[in-house]
């Protein structure tokens, strides 16, 4: 281990043992290794986003989007480090909302939670909805009614999270190795066909793919735009490195080297595949109905792409379920131990897991599998919509806690980490300032921006009644057992 390695884990020990505990840490396993961790972080880094949504967003913005990966990749690696940081002052389980709680308030973290519970919940009815829709695919499952392919998903992934937390690591694990796999298997066959100018369909690639079809920006700039919101969505999940981090025996190692990789990942998978894309085909070409990469390979006649990539974007479906659940689980555990969420989501099972949030959160997918037998072909679109509040709620927290962190610092209250943010003190309002632009720019989007801006009153009057209600409760609480013992 380097010497600066050595230092960063140094402070961190001597940070967490002076910073407060937080009694949602209790109980838990530490069964995440650090080839689980390693794989968390690849696989939040890597998902539908990518495999099925950068066809859509190619065929509207064109080549400019590896730009708009590029830009919300480095965003999503600021939040990612700053969460980074304070994970090394000190892991917990809770992650953000942890922290908030502890440079916030209790306030602050109620609303960092329910943010982060209304991001995955909803994500999690896009997730067993698009399993369904994947399963269907095959002629095998097309007369098996989508919901009941929903429930079967929720089903299978909900079991896997109540067993155990390395049984949690290790499906998660595998699902990255198959996404990873398949693309860099793409890649090697894109850097061939460029490479030997092989024509795919009918099309020789090659920067004229490019300069022959519209140039970088073929419908302008306001399309780029438009789909920053998708792209951020797509870089949902990265900040489950923070809460992996509570259940892994030495997070002052595992963390740094997790969260130093997302950039180049960002730049291999993300970028260097949307250019390799656009270097293929013209972005006319592609289309949200179908996988860009099986485009590709149907184009050069490759038998059996669309299964494969069909299968592979079902694991990433799956993956991003599986993700849900576990850190919903935590993230409820930690604020229930606080009064901020219900009492049973802080239960846990013999095996260490924390199944009362976990159940919680399943419930919420119910309500989808309920959805998708109602309006099977618009469950996907209600939810991914409320979906991308929430994960924009939950980023703007991390940013807003880690400059409360690093003040608290400032004032000598505690030691910060050698693991840090970049330019902290002003990559902090960079990245607020960017995501809540990404929310202003969303009101060009007519169709679906606009109406997901419409939810942002109703959210916050339901965090507000939430709160009030659970002071409330609180209240009465204290005020019985006090009469208990004046008894």
């Amino acid at each position: 281990m380097s010497n600066d390695a050595v230092d960063t884990a140094a402070d961190a020990r001597t940070a967490s043992q002076a910073a407060p505990a937080d009694a949602g840490d209790a109980g838990y396993s530490k069964d995440l290794k650090g080839r689980h961790v390693n794989m968390i972080a690849i696989g939040g880094a890597i998902g539908t986003g990518l495999f099925l949504g950068a066809g859509g967003r190619l065929h509207s913005a064109g080549p400019a989007l590896a730009v708009a990966y590029l830009v919300c990749g480095i965003i999503a690696f600021f939040v990612v480090r700053a969460l980074g940081e304070m994970v090394l002052y000190r892991p917990s389980s809770g992650s953000f909302v942890s922290y908030a709680r502890e440079f916030l308030g209790e306030k602050g973290a109620y609303v960092a939670g329910w943010m982060y519970f209304l991001n995955w919940s909803t994500t999690c009815i896009a997730d067993i909805t698009a399993i369904a829709l994947y399963t269907h695919y095959w002629s095998f499952f097309t007369d098996i009614p989508q919901w009941l392919l929903a429930l079967a998903a929720l089903a299978v992934v909900l079991a896997v999270n109540l067993i155990s937390v390395k049984w949690f690591g290790e499906m998660e694990f595998w699902f990255a190795i198959i996404k990873v796999a398949a693309l860099v298997a793409f890649m090697f066959v894109g850097i061939f066909l460029v490479s030997t100018q092989h024509k795919v369909g009918g099309e020789t690639p090659g920067l004229n793919m490019i300069t022959d079809h519209g140039g970088f920006l073929p419908n302008g700039l306001m399309p780029v735009v438009i789909v920053l919101q998708g792209v951020v969505f797509a870089y949902a999940s990265l900040e489950l490195v923070g809460v992996a981090a509570g259940e892994t025996k030495d997070p002052q190692k595992v963390v740094p080297r997790a969260v130093n990789s997302i950039m180049w990942r960002v730049g291999v998978f993300y970028v260097g595949s949307v250019v390799l894309l656009a270097l293929l085909l013209p972005g006319s070409v592609y289309s949200a109905d179908e996988s860009p990469f099986v485009t590709v390979l149907s184009k050069i006649g490759v038998s059996g792409a669309g299964d494969v990539m069909n299968f592979v974007v079902l694991t990433a479906a799956m993956s991003s379920l599986n993700s849900g659940l576990y850190s919903t689980g935590r993230i409820l555990r930690s604020m229930a131990m606080a009064g901020s969420a219900p009492k049973f989501t802080a239960k846990m099972n013999r095996n260490q897991v924390p199944y009362g949030g976990i159940l919680l959160t399943a419930s919420v997918g119910v309500l989808g599998v309920a959805l998708n037998r109602v309006v099977p072909d618009k469950a996907f679109e209600i939810v991914l919509n409320v979906a991308s509040l929430g994960i924009i709620g939950t980023w703007i927290s991390i940013m807003v806690c880690h400059l409360a962190f690093v003040r608290r610092a400032k004032e000598g209250h505690l030691t910060r980490p050698n693991f840090r943010l970049p330019g902290s003190g002003v990559t902090q309002y960079v990245t607020i300032a960017f995501l809540l632009a990404v929310l202003g720019l969303m009101w060009k989007d007519a169709e679906v921006g606009r109406k997901t801006l419409f939810l942002i009153p109703i959210v916050a009057a339901a965090l507000t009644v939430g709160w009030y209600a659970i002071r409330r409760k609180q209240d009465r609480d204290t005020d019985r057992e006090a009469a208990e013992l004046g008894k």
